[in-house]
């Protein structure tokens, strides 16, 4: 029997929009959330600029636990808080929390390696004309490892539209949920492989706009 196209046209436009919406507003919040989290984790740390063992242990613990959780596992566990947050726990805004809860700590972690590999002789220098921790941070560190984040934050948002991939196992829209409900349940093979290769288009998008961004700016 031939495929009906008339039907998925309309609904691959709409999860294109739940997908690039999810992870537009995900990438937001997590960045907000993920780069003070790397930076602190670095200045706390033992000989960090602001150290305090108490402060980046803890830091640290409870991002490994949100980094070891599994985004399925994840979106289940705190359906309590998604429903709190947005007043829902299904559907693409509610998606939204996981996803933050999820991208979050491993921009954390990809920020605070990003800021690990500035030389320290740049932090020497910066004490040395009397810099305040916040003028070394903001005017040394962060400029200095711009293009290593701008990297860190294209393989967290690429990690990011595969977990909204998956969020449509959990019935939050999106290509995922599309693949799942019509390629998965109704073995309509043409719309997985349509899914998955406008993801992949979408991943190398990202990839490329992200290393040219990263190699303009290694080049400064």
């Amino acid at each position: 029997m031939p495929f009906d196209w008339s039907w998925f046209w309309p609904e691959l436009w709409v999860s294109i929009e739940q997908t690039l919406y999810m992870v537009g507003v995900s990438l937001v919040f997590a960045i907000l959330i993920g780069i003070p989290l790397g930076v602190i984790l670095v200045v706390t740390r033992e000989g960090g600029i602001l150290e305090q063992k108490i402060v980046f242990t803890v830091l640290s613990t409870i991002i490994n636990i949100f980094r070891s959780i599994p985004f399925i596992i994840l979106v289940v566990a705190i359906i309590p808080f998604t429903r709190w947050v947005v007043g829902t726990a299904t559907g693409t805004t509610a998606a939204i929390v996981p996803l933050v809860l999820f991208t979050a700590p491993y921009i954390g972690r990809l920020v605070e390696n990003s800021l690990l590999e500035v030389d320290k002789g740049v932090i020497e220098v910066a004490q040395a004309m009397g810099a305040t921790p916040w003028q070394i941070i903001w005017r040394f560190l962060l400029p200095e490892a711009l293009g290593s984040i701008i990297m860190s934050l294209t393989i967290a948002t690429i990690g990011l539209i595969g977990a909204t991939a998956m969020a449509g196992a959990v019935g939050a829209g999106g290509l995922g949920d599309l693949a799942i409900t019509y390629g998965y349940q109704q073995f309509q093979t043409q719309v997985s492989i349509i899914t998955v290769v406008l993801l992949v288009v979408l991943v190398q998008i990202i990839q490329t706009i992200g290393n040219y961004i990263s190699k303009k700016l290694r080049r400064r």
